[in-house]
């Protein structure tokens, strides 16, 4: 089985040693994504649902340069800090997969990179 090593430039580097995404075969695993601004490379200001939106926005744009769509995700885990914030992090969330939303599950976890709330990594058909 191939493996190449994927990464966008649109979106900020990778905050640790580690690649972006990488294929396998016929699908991308995508490391996890968290809210940094491309212009700034930091964190957005504001409510988790700024963040979550962020956080998508980043995800589908390194899917697109490394030859997929937020279509084809079969599968996603979200990192959550505060699990009360479950319902404004789903609000976003489904305003990127429509009706037929990939497999996902949900971790509360004590902290993420940078001080980000939320993190999503994703695995999808290349």
């Amino acid at each position: 089985m191939d493996r190449q090593v994927l990464s966008s430039d649109r979106i900020p580097p990778a905050v640790g040693p580690y690649s972006q995404a990488v294929r396998a075969g016929e699908l991308i695993f995508c490391s996890g994504v968290i809210g940094l601004d491309p212009e700034t490379k930091k964190l957005v200001d504001g409510a988790l649902e700024d963040e979550v939106r962020r956080v998508m926005d980043n995800l589908r744009t390194l899917l697109e340069d490394c030859g997929s769509s937020l279509d084809n995700v079969v599968k996603t885990t979200v990192f959550l800090v505060d699990m009360g914030q479950f319902q404004a992090m789903n609000g976003v969330y489904a305003q990127y997969f429509g009706d037929e939303p990939p497999a996902r599950s949900t971790i509360q976890v004590a902290a993420l990179p940078l001080g980000a709330r939320v993190e999503v990594e994703a695995t999808a058909i290349a």
